[in-house]
């Protein structure tokens, strides 16, 4: 029978697993990477829960483990713990969708960025307000604006040195 910890774990994790993997799929480079780091961050997840003090949003915690587990992670991928398969089973893309090859293209340019640069510009496509992408990447909110207008520019120039 489950705890009652792990049922509002288990809660969270249902309300955040778009997050969780979106963060994955931004700092992995295939269905096995995810799948991985997914289950890391579940993992760290899991071990914060009971000292999370809602300080911040849930949101915001969330997105400051996964992306810290994921930029750790991606500095020190030879020291990463032997894992058990996970299977996520889920896709946020539809696969009719026309645009998709679009996306696909975008988040090649961005896996080109540093790891600092991904977790920015997630955060941004993702919809967060700069004052809570400040507060998860600890800068300042006008560090925030002008790190996304710099990150743009490299995008924009990445993108036309491919078309042309």
């Amino acid at each position: 029978m489950k705890s009652e910890k792990e049922k509002q774990f288990e809660e969270l994790v249902k309300q955040y697993k778009r997050t969780i993997y979106s963060v994955c799929y931004m700092f992995s480079r295939d269905n096995e990477e995810i799948n991985d780091l997914f289950q890391e961050i579940l993992v760290r997840l899991w071990l914060g829960f009971d000292r999370f003090e809602n300080r911040s949003s849930v949101n915001t915690w969330v997105y400051r483990i996964a992306l810290n587990t994921a930029i750790n992670g991606s500095k020190s991928a030879k020291r990463r713990p032997q894992t058990v398969p996970l299977s996520t089973d889920f896709d946020p893309y539809d696969p009719q969708d026309s645009s998709l090859e679009q996306i696909r293209q975008l988040y090649a340019l961005i896996h080109q960025l540093d790891v600092m640069d991904r977790g920015l510009v997630l955060l941004w496509l993702e919809g967060i307000s700069y004052d809570e992408i400040a507060s998860v990447m600890g800068i300042t909110v006008a560090n925030v604006g002008i790190k996304l207008h710099r990150i743009k520019e490299k995008l924009v120039q990445k993108a036309k040195s491919i078309t042309q």
